[in-house]
């Protein structure tokens, strides 16, 4: 049988509701409250300042200076926030042919060590954009309409790999602890019946 996500014996799990005990499940609840704003207030950020600016140029002939500035940092911010939702929804694209043909057992220390080498990375990527943001921060560069330093820009991406990082360790604790096999905190290894329909 197959296991949809977000499935409990007490029905459909909340999308803040992780089943981790104490502080962990305090901080998965952090970070998804996080999350969710920033990915919805950034999508309609740019969508105020898309249709503004549209409507600035072709009714009153006069762009928005500094729209094209401020749609890039928000791409920015919804990128690197979205990596961590994906990981939370256990949305990342995954290669599972080998993974779905071992038994369950296997599957399950497989995905607690994919889950660590993942989250090692994210910490790692967030490491090295530390990093590149104090190159970029001595190099003085300014944007040109907003005259905001660049690096503030850049500010989102260790952000981003922290979280996701955060998000995978806490997912193979979650594996460590519970009988079944998570893909994410919250979300169930399996298919849904639409995934398997040929």
């Amino acid at each position: 049988m197959v296991e949809g996500p977000n499935v409990d014996e007490g029905g459909p799990k909340g999308a803040h509701d992780s089943g981790l005990p104490g502080v962990l499940g305090t901080v998965d609840s952090l970070i998804s409250r996080f999350e969710a704003f920033a990915l919805a207030a950034g999508v309609l950020l740019m969508a105020v300042n898309t249709v503004a600016n549209v409507v600035g140029r072709f009714i009153f002939q006069h762009s928005i200076f500094f729209t094209e500035e401020l749609n890039r940092i928000i791409i920015v911010l919804i990128t690197f926030a979205g990596i961590g939702y994906a990981a939370r929804h256990g949305r990342h694209i995954r290669m599972s042919a080998i993974f779905d043909a071992l038994p369950v057992k296997s599957r399950k220390v497989m995905m607690i060590v994919i889950a660590i080498v993942t989250s090692l990375s994210m910490f790692a990527l967030c490491y090295f954009a530390f990093g590149y943001i104090a190159k970029v921060q001595s190099s003085g560069r300014v944007l040109p309409a907003l005259q905001i330093p660049v690096w503030w820009i850049f500010v989102w991406v260790p952000i981003g790999f922290f979280v996701t990082g955060t998000q995978y360790l806490m997912t193979a604790v979650k594996n460590m602890i519970e009988k079944d096999i998570y893909l994410s905190t919250n979300v169930l290894e399996g298919y849904e019946e639409t995934e398997t329909e040929i």
